[in-house]
């Protein structure tokens, strides 16, 4: 018995102490490098969520290449919800600056502007 409780003691020192590792590690991974978001939403179909509904895709975003990249059309990008900042929204890019993009009635041109 004297041998199981030392053991169980031993066992739970090593849980506890390797979870305060991790804890911070992993949280320090999904700040800085990487970033698990949920994609919900019809927006994105076929290429993310393609059943639609109520089902959702899990993506992995890259946070440490991004930095200096330079996007380019049919690339996918989250950014913030400029309607809800606390919201991160995930979109196709279909123009740069500079471009003129025509919707499918072709009664509105968009413009992006050059900065």
């Amino acid at each position: 018995m004297a041998q199981q409780a030392t053991a169980g003691r031993r066992y739970l020192r090593v849980f506890v102490s390797g979870f305060f590792v991790a804890v911070p590690v992993t949280v320090t991974v999904l700040d800085r490098f990487a970033y698990v978001a949920r994609v919900e939403g019809a927006s994105m179909q076929p290429s993310l969520n393609p059943e639609g509904g109520s089902d959702c895709d899990v993506v992995l975003l890259n946070r440490w290449s991004v930095r200096n990249y330079q996007v380019q059309r049919g690339d996918i990008v989250s950014v913030v919800s400029p309607k809800n900042p606390q919201q991160k929204i995930i979109k196709r890019v279909i123009g740069l600056e500079g471009d003129f993009i025509r919707t499918a009635s072709s009664r509105i041109t968009i413009i992006i502007p050059t900065a």
